[in-house]
């Protein structure tokens, strides 16, 4: 029985939604690094036409989204300061408008 790959739209939603979702770290190495990761393993596995490989590969990257969304949420809850190689966003007073 042959696997049937994943079609090349649904590889690429969720390429944007590790992407996405990666971008959601309040940490700036955490965001850097799965951002850096994502794009690696995508760009290792774009010139793949085996069916098994890339149904594999999907099946593993789908398990991975949903602990990647989990871990951000965490992250998120736990956010440090912001890193001086961030972008800082002005700080105001009150009288500021």
């Amino acid at each position: 029985m042959a696997a049937t790959p994943p079609t090349k739209q649904s590889l690429l939603h969720l390429y944007h939604s590790m992407l996405r979702t990666s971008q959601s770290f309040s940490s700036y190495n955490f965001r850097n690094y799965f951002v850096r990761r994502t794009k690696t393993m995508f760009r290792e596995i774009q010139d793949e036409t085996d069916p098994t490989k890339l149904t594999a590969f999907y099946n593993e990257k789908a398990k991975e989204l949903a602990v990647l969304k989990r871990s951000a949420i965490v992250n998120q809850l736990y956010g440090g300061w912001r890193l001086v190689v961030e972008d800082q966003k002005p700080v105001r007073d009150r009288g500021d408008t």
